[in-house]
């Protein structure tokens, strides 16, 4: 979503009684192995095309950009940004008019028939990015169709839902005031319910096996302030999103355990992380901050990269180094080189936990052309299947069962993830070359890295090497 201001993990089964997961008492025993390229942007043609790539690059899920009705001012798009609008803009699918499969960004239904298929052959998990808790600016665009389904203009939106958040740490603004000046849907409305929940079991009939909830802390739980206003007598979205309750006779389509669900919900004072975390997996949105931080400096002194600083446990958080927001919006991450991007994840994918993904930047995009080629649908950089990204993926999948131990050089510029005994991941974050002497469990004994075929010694427990700048190096057994 444009700022605007604008997100695991498999959950609770669709049986009855449901029994919720517990989310938030961490497992020190849990691994996480799933890796997810965002194709953002890319249209069902790009990325059918490209999926075998995708597939031995070693990511294990996609997620798409929205794939519902949106809206389109010019009737064309062809460009991920235009300052005057004449000719498309990545954010018009992050509003929705109809909750029906297909825009001028994606495809059609059938084009995305096609990408999954092509998924399904090289065994990729398609997530799909869902929005309801918004439409369109335009509130002329949303289609006849949908306002008849929610029982007419005046139920579509909260008693507030076209009044401005003014202040984003207020709930009853954050949840029932419109965000980032988008008109705020009523999603406790069981037409509107019941409407989403179609269009989302049409999905899960296509193969689509997960969800990123775009704006998800602004969709209230039950703490949260109820809108009598409109009608509303509690804030049950995400237990008909989750499948605990069906909506006039409408149920999710397959049990929720099987799916792989997150939200955005980006961490600030007030957010009821825990009360979320008994529905989904969420993102950690402040780990990726000083992640990014530390790349930007250099060094991590200072800077805790250890804890994931959240209240879920980390095995049920997404985690990145940069989301299409952080690129896009502000371009808060978009100086930071395709190099520091890749260390980072580097370090990032080689951790025990969390979710990793990774935003695809625009073909051809510098540092002082974030757009790059600028074109809607096409297939973002290379930089998705560079050699050190497709080796820490397939590093993350063999250490299964291994727990971490992370270390860091006293310059902080070295970052060590230490798996068990099995493997190791070292991290130059500087642009200057580095040596690396620092503890290990990998045994005694000499190592040539899966990427750079560069030697590495284990000595009495202590890895030794010579790192050069912003690379990174993965280590096995």
């Amino acid at each position: 979503m444009k700022k605007l201001i604008l997100p695991a993990v498999a959950i609770c089964a669709v049986c009855s009684p449901m029994v919720a997961k517990d989310r938030v008492t961490h497992n020190p025993d849990a691994t996480n192995t799933e890796t997810i390229l965002h194709v953002w942007s890319w249209n069902f043609p790009s990325i059918a095309e490209n999926m075998k790539a995708i597939a031995d690059a070693g990511f294990t899920m996609l997620q798409t950009s929205p794939v519902q009705n949106c809206y389109n001012p010019e009737g064309t798009s062809t460009k991920l940004f235009d300052a005057e609008g004449k000719d498309g803009n990545w954010y018009y699918y992050y509003q929705p008019t109809a909750w029906k499969i297909g825009n001028q960004i994606l495809g059609t239904r059938e084009e995305m028939k096609q990408m999954m298929d092509s998924a399904a052959k090289y065994n990729v998990r398609v997530i799909v990015d869902v929005l309801p808790n918004h439409t369109a600016f335009d509130v002329d665009a949303v289609s006849d169709e949908m306002v008849a389904a929610v029982g007419g203009r005046d139920k579509l939106y909260h008693s507030n839902g076209l009044q401005p958040v003014r202040d984003y740490n207020d709930r009853l603004q954050c949840t029932l005031w419109g965000s980032g000046g988008l008109p705020d849907v009523n999603t406790e409305n069981p037409d509107f319910q019941k409407y989403y929940m179609e269009f989302v079991n049409e999905l899960l009939a296509m193969g689509v096996r997960g969800f990123r909830y775009d704006t998800a802390k602004h969709i209230g739980v039950h703490s949260d302030p109820v809108d009598t206003a409109s009608g509303v007598k509690e804030n049950d979205f995400w237990d008909v999103a989750t499948g605990r309750k069906s909506v006039k006779g409408v149920k999710l389509a397959v049990p929720y355990d099987s799916l792989f669900v997150y939200g955005e919900v980006l961490q600030d004072k007030n957010v009821p992380e825990a009360e979320y975390a008994d529905y989904f997996g969420q993102t950690a949105s402040g780990y990726g901050y000083h992640l990014r931080h530390a790349l930007e400096k250099g060094s991590a002194n200072g800077i805790d990269l250890v804890g994931w600083q959240h209240q879920a446990a980390p095995e049920f958080l997404t985690t990145w180094v940069e989301s299409h927001d952080t690129y896009c919006n502000a371009h808060e991450s978009a100086a930071l080189t395709d190099d520091q991007i890749r260390t980072g994840w580097v370090f990032l994918t080689a951790r025990q936990n969390g979710v990793p993904l990774f935003f695809s930047r625009p073909m051809g995009s510098t540092r002082s052309n974030y757009w790059g080629d600028n074109k809607l649908g096409a297939r973002g950089n290379d930089e998705f299947f560079h050699p050190e990204v497709v080796a820490v993926n397939k590093f993350r999948k063999a250490m299964a069962g291994e727990k971490e131990n992370l270390q860091f050089s006293e310059n902080g510029s070295v970052l060590l993830v230490n798996r068990g005994k099995k493997g190791a991941a070292v991290v130059n974050i500087s642009d200057s070359a580095n040596f690396v002497d620092l503890p290990t469990g990998l045994p005694d004994g000499t190592y040539r890295d899966e990427v750079h075929n560069k030697e590495f010694k284990v000595k009495k427990g202590r890895l030794h090497g010579i790192l050069a700048p912003h690379r990174s190096y993965i280590l096995k057994k």
